[in-house]
């Protein structure tokens, strides 16, 4: 017989006990799960920041790594500059150029022909120093010779014993001054060929000009852009200036303070080659007296230079700008340029001297055409005739007429013929 099973009875408080333990579990789960979020959520958090740190670092960080990697380097004192060197006082030199005749107009017979110098020049004052205006416009002083006059009439002259008589228009004193001379010397054998009238228009011209001259047996105390004072003595009038009164006036400048003292006489022979024994005493005596440079016209060619007891003479220059001939029979003449030394001590002194060749027209091949017909060559007239342009033109170093000049500059020029001649110029008035 089967037995049915008895079915167990729970007890109500074993029930209760077994919700309370379930409700304890599910709170347990749910407190972890709460944990579990929290924290992911942290992490995440930390996840972030970390991420922004990395692409953007703070300034401090950065300053950080910057001063532990590049320290920075104590600075050092700067050095003081070395002081340039001051420089040594050295002497100084300036520079007086000479050059020959101006006669700035034609004689009659030229003056209203088209190869003549009025015609020829115009108003075109700056025209015959155009190629040599360079030499002078930056030097210390320039002296030259006038050998003209200037009216703005006609004056009277005994033409019995004037044969070449020259009267400029006074425009033509503006030749000078575009040329960048400084004073000429009046005392030569034309100064009065108008008498004294001319004499007197002349000077009252060149004072217009404001043209420092000097005339017969003066002495004339000049100072320069520099400082330097030159005292000058001219004298020449009838070409055998008196060697008492220059001595004398070289004394007296020397007693009136000048630096350097210039002698400028008219003297000597035409188209003489050398000087003669009266140009020669003169020169010496003038520099045993004082005088530091002895310059020398009327010529109208170069004769050679001499240094006597260390002073330079000059005994001819011979033509520059020459309106007296439409073809000289010598077409050479030179610029002589003296250097003048102011020592440190203030103490002032000659000392040296150069040359420039030239001719005194531009024309040079028709100047060196004379030269060799004067020599005796077979020449074309044609070749010289009328060459003069009344332009001096240096020649160029080595060439025909530098090595001519340069040789009767220095005295080994041998002449075929001397002394002037002028039956061709009275031939040609008929």
């Amino acid at each position: 017989m089967k037995q049915k099973k008895r079915k167990k009875k729970i007890d109500s408080s074993q029930l209760l006990r077994f919700a309370l333990e379930l409700l304890l579990l599910g709170a347990m789960c749910c407190v972890c799960v709460l944990v579990f979020n929290m924290r992911a959520v942290q992490a995440a958090r930390s996840i972030t920041t970390a991420m922004s740190a990395a692409s953007t670092p703070t300034p401090v960080a950065e300053t950080s790594i910057i001063a532990e990697e590049t320290p920075i380097p104590t600075p050092e004192p700067t050095p003081e500059p070395t002081p340039e060197p001051t420089p040594e006082p050295q002497p100084e030199y300036f520079t007086l150029s000479f050059i020959g005749d101006n006669t700035l107009w034609a004689t009659s017979q030229f003056e209203n022909n088209p190869v003549g110098l009025p015609k020829t020049v115009g108003d075109d004052y700056a025209y015959p120093y155009q190629n040599t205006v360079s030499y002078f416009e930056d030097d210390e002083y320039t002296l030259a010779n006038l050998e003209c006059s200037f009216s703005d009439e006609k004056l009277a002259y005994d033409y019995t014993i004037v044969q070449f008589p020259f009267l400029a228009d006074p425009a033509y004193v503006n030749i000078l001054l575009e040329g960048g001379v400084d004073f000429v010397t009046m005392a030569n054998n034309h100064s009065l060929d108008f008498y004294h009238t001319g004499v007197e228009k002349t000077q009252a011209v060149l004072e217009e000009a404001g043209l420092p001259y000097g005339y017969e047996n003066e002495g004339h105390l000049v100072t320069t852009k520099n400082g330097l004072k030159l005292g000058i003595w001219t004298s020449g009038n009838d070409m055998l200036p008196n060697k008492d009164k220059a001595v004398n006036g070289v004394q007296q400048l020397r007693a009136e303070g000048a630096d350097i003292i210039i002698c400028m006489f008219h003297w000597g022979q035409e188209l003489y080659y050398s000087p003669n024994s009266n140009q020669t005493s003169l020169a010496h005596a003038c520099v045993d007296a004082g005088a530091d440079i002895v310059y020398g016209s009327h010529p109208h060619c170069l004769q050679p230079i001499e240094v006597y007891n260390g002073k330079p003479i000059f005994y001819s220059m011979g033509n520059w700008v020459f309106g007296g001939n439409t073809q000289p029979s010598d077409p050479d003449t030179a610029i002589i340029q003296v250097s003048i030394k102011r020592d440190l001590d203030g103490s002032i002194s000659y000392e040296d001297f150069s040359c420039i060749p030239c001719c005194v027209s531009s024309n040079i091949d028709g100047g060196n055409a004379m030269a060799r017909f004067k020599d005796g060559k077979s020449v074309d007239y044609n070749s010289y005739a009328n060459y003069n342009t009344y332009c001096p033109t240096p020649y160029e170093e080595g060439s025909e007429g530098y090595e001519r000049a340069m040789s009767k500059l220095m005295g080994t020029f041998e002449a075929k013929s001397q002394g002037a001649d002028y039956s061709d110029y009275y031939a040609s008035w008929g």
